[in-house]
């Protein structure tokens, strides 16, 4: 079996300071890259679909898989915004 104090010993303390490595970033930065995520899938399905167009595509299955990921990206970026508005109105409500 294994010494508790040897577990807790390579576990890090709850009250000691964080290293100032690599930070997950703010809010802002976070949602700035949801938007060019879905920006860049919204460009990919449309470039896909003239390349369809034009003939130059060579699957339609591909094309459709294009556009669906693109969807499914701007239905998961609107159901972000919708719950980031429901919050800041939630907070604009509450009483100081």
């Amino acid at each position: 079996m294994t010494n508790i104090n040897a577990i807790n010993s390579t576990l890090p303390s709850p009250t000691a300071p964080q290293k100032a490595g690599k930070q997950g970033g703010g809010f802002a930065d976070q949602l700035k890259e949801a938007i060019d995520s879905t920006n860049e899938a919204q460009v990919s399905a449309d470039r896909a679909v003239e390349q369809l167009h034009s003939g130059q595509a060579g699957n339609l299955h591909e094309v459709m898989i294009s556009l669906e990921k693109a969807d499914i990206s701007m239905r998961l970026f609107v159901q972000l915004r919708n719950k980031a508005v429901d919050a800041y109105q939630e907070i604009m409500r509450m009483n100081v």
